[in-house]
């Protein structure tokens, strides 16, 4: 049985992220997503205007009349939901943490689909994949999906990314695009990243908490890795301490998008202090105006 409360969490997501879909998202997605190619449809008669190369060369000397053939765009798109819910996704100084921004941007990007009649699948992983449920249509799935991300207790805690990449190499055969939500706290991704860009329209949503950037003066507090569960104990009002902090969390922004733009894949901060629709649009807008 569902928890009220889980329940309760679920319908409020989708009728926040349905009304977003209907009156912004909607179309944005479909000029971004627009199908798999052109498949063919039928043969009619050569018309005036009609292209020389679409001639069927076959039924036109079988018939002693110019046959064109026709197609009609494979709108039906495989979009998979990669969802990184390792221990560092269990925190946010802000309305919500890491995680909860997930799920609110999985049932975004869910309903946008399935309103283009696409498919939706969900990957959650740590450092294991822990949760896969195969692309469907319909609304009844992506509320499961929904409830899968905001419900589901992970086993592990630790991150692989890679080891997530190479689960969604082996069960999606077809070209699909695959939306990764992760905060990337993890090196040595150019290898899995690039094959999965070569192989999947990816596109990479970073999720970020303000203090993970910048640390404010508030004494001596104690640092947990939520990962190994490392515990040390600092001194906020140390600014050479809060100095380095910002400096290699800068750097380590700065690298991630150095990585993702040498590898052409598009990404987007998506911050757990300011809404994620804008960034959604703006990424879009981006990948509209290439093509």
């Amino acid at each position: 049985m569902i928890p009220a409360e889980l329940l309760s969490k679920v319908r409020h997501i989708e009728i926040v992220t349905n009304r977003l879909v209907n009156e912004v998202m909607a179309g944005s997605y479909h000029s971004v997503f627009k199908g798999r190619g052109m498949e063919f449809e039928e043969v009619r008669e050569y018309q005036p205007g009609d292209e020389i190369r679409t001639i069927d060369w076959n039924v036109t000397a079988r018939t002693g009349t110019p046959f064109v053939k026709t197609f009609v765009e494979e709108r039906e798109l495989t979009v998979m939901l990669m969802v990184d819910l390792s221990g560092s996704t269990e925190f946010g100084t802000g309305a919500r943490l890491k995680s909860e921004l997930a799920a609110e941007i999985c049932a975004l990007l869910a309903f946008s689909a399935i309103k283009n009649n696409d498919r939706v699948g969900l990957t959650i992983f740590t450092d294991r994949v822990e949760k896969f449920i195969p692309p469907k249509k319909g609304k009844n799935h992506v509320l499961r999906v929904i409830r899968e991300v905001l419900a589901y207790k992970p086993e592990h805690k630790q991150t692989n990314i890679p080891a997530a990449v190479e689960h969604i190499m082996r069960v999606m055969g077809r070209k699909s695009v695959v939306f990764l939500l992760s905060d990337f706290f993890q090196t040595n991704l150019r290898k899995p990243l690039g094959i999965l860009n070569r192989n999947h329209d990816l596109i990479a949503l970073r999720t970020r908490d303000p203090r993970e950037l910048e640390m404010p003066p508030v004494g001596i507090v104690p640092f947990e890795d939520p990962e190994t569960g490392e515990v040390v104990f600092v001194d906020t009002f140390d600014e050479g301490f809060r100095t380095r902090f910002r400096n290699v969390a800068r750097q380590s922004q700065e690298k991630q998008e150095q990585l993702f733009n040498q590898l052409k894949i598009d990404f987007v901060n998506i911050d757990t202090d300011k809404p994620y629709l804008e960034p959604i649009i703006q990424i879009f807008r981006r990948r509209a105006s290439r093509y």
